[in-house]
């Protein structure tokens, strides 16, 4: 039976119709690799005054030291002026800042030019979510982390806390149901998009129950390397990376020696490391380049961001060799992911047919998940 083309496949725009734009943090000091610099350059804000803060703050047009604005979802930050802000930093929460790059973020709405409120209201222990790359061998990265990376849209699997209401196409799941014999999950919709997403965003759907269970499977392994939670992922005995010299305080450069398959960071050396993994990018930029790049390019003087540590932390040692892993892990599936051809197809079409296609226009917005009030500028709660 000849391969179903794209040409008729149902867009991820259609079967995950609620999407939210990227966040625009507007500065960078707020995010870093390390929890520890981030309280450190809260501190030195709160101890700068008048056109010194403003100056550290780095405003924008969105935000200043004056501007009034509310706590993000979930979060408890002050909401006076930072101009006259006091007190310690928020804790410090974690992020997918980048493609596999997971930092830290000062959970503050006064700090953030455009957070996405609806993004925080909806980010939970049982969230995922789906953001789209523009790259075209990994259009899309899940994460189970609050994506701050400035890529595609971001399409959560909930609209609701707790795992509820998924976001997808009213009706989708009862027809995969009446087409493969079984209801899928949510998850394991998703695990399918993940796998089987081809070009412009299409997504050929199978009625086929075999070749479903193939490409779940796929996705689903996809997934957890992606998330990274649960079990850590390992390569087999023989082919694990370990550090072989040890790294140096505060590394400069970053190089790869195919013949060894050993990462230098200067005279450090961690082996060994596939050359699948170094060579791993997302939309034209190496994985591992642009990790190392985020912890040691040097950063203006006198800013906030050039608080950092002053050595090489052993934890980032141990998120390189997390990070090797899982690229080379997640590079032996790209083939299985070329191999992956839809033979018996529920097209658009069938879609529209069905009744499915085009989704609700209510299904392209926010659910109302609001059970409280949300402390507005000043202290003031604002009903939303």
């Amino acid at each position: 039976m000849p391969c179903v083309t794209f040409d008729d496949a149902p867009l991820l725009a259609d079967l995950m119709p609620w999407s939210v734009a990227p966040l625009r943090p507007g500065r960078a000091w707020p995010t870093a690799p390390d929890a520890g610099s981030l309280k450190a350059r809260w501190d030195a804000l709160l101890k700068a005054e008048g056109p010194d803060r403003e100056a550290l703050f780095e405003p924008t047009r969105a935000r200043t030291i004056g501007s009034a604005v509310g706590q993000l979802p979930g979060q408890s930050t002050g909401t006076e002026r930072l101009a006259r802000a006091e007190g310690p930093c928020a804790e410090p929460v974690r992020v997918l800042a980048a493609p596999f790059d997971e930092q830290w973020l000062i959970p503050d709405h006064r700090l953030i030019d455009t957070a996405r409120p609806e993004l925080w209201r909806v980010a939970d222990a049982h969230q995922v979510f789906a953001v789209e790359t523009g790259a075209e061998d990994d259009p899309l990265l899940v994460t189970s982390l609050l994506p701050t990376l400035r890529t595609g849209l971001i399409r959560p699997l909930y609209r609701r806390p707790g795992g509820m209401e998924p976001n997808l196409a009213p009706g989708l799941t009862a027809h995969l149901a009446d087409r493969l014999g079984a209801a899928p999950a949510p998850a394991d919709v998703l695990s399918w998009i993940l796998a089987a997403t081809g070009p412009g965003l299409t997504v050929p759907l199978t009625d086929d129950p075999a070749q479903w269970s193939a490409g779940v499977e796929l996705g689903r392994r996809m997934l957890w390397l992606m998330r990274r939670d649960g079990e850590r992922p390992k390569l087999p005995g023989g082919r694990r990376p370990y550090v072989r010299a040890p790294l140096p305080a505060r590394p400069v450069t970053l190089s790869y020696d195919p013949e060894e398959e050993a990462l230098h960071l200067d005279e450090g050396r961690v082996s060994p490391v596939p050359q699948e993994a170094w060579e791993y990018a997302v939309a034209g930029a190496r994985v591992l380049e642009s990790w190392f790049t985020a912890r040691t390019a040097p950063p203006e003087p006198g800013t906030l961001t050039a608080i950092r540590p002053p050595v090489w932390p052993q934890t980032w040692t141990s998120e390189l060799l997390e990070l090797i892993t899982v690229l080379a892990l997640l590079a032996e599936l790209r083939p299985q992911r070329a191999e992956l051809k839809v033979t018996s197809a529920i097209t658009a079409t069938d879609l529209r047919e069905a009744g499915v296609l085009p989704p609700p226009d209510a299904s392209r917005s926010p659910a109302s998940v609001l059970d409280h009030h949300e402390e507005g500028p000043e202290g003031q709660f604002a009903l939303i």
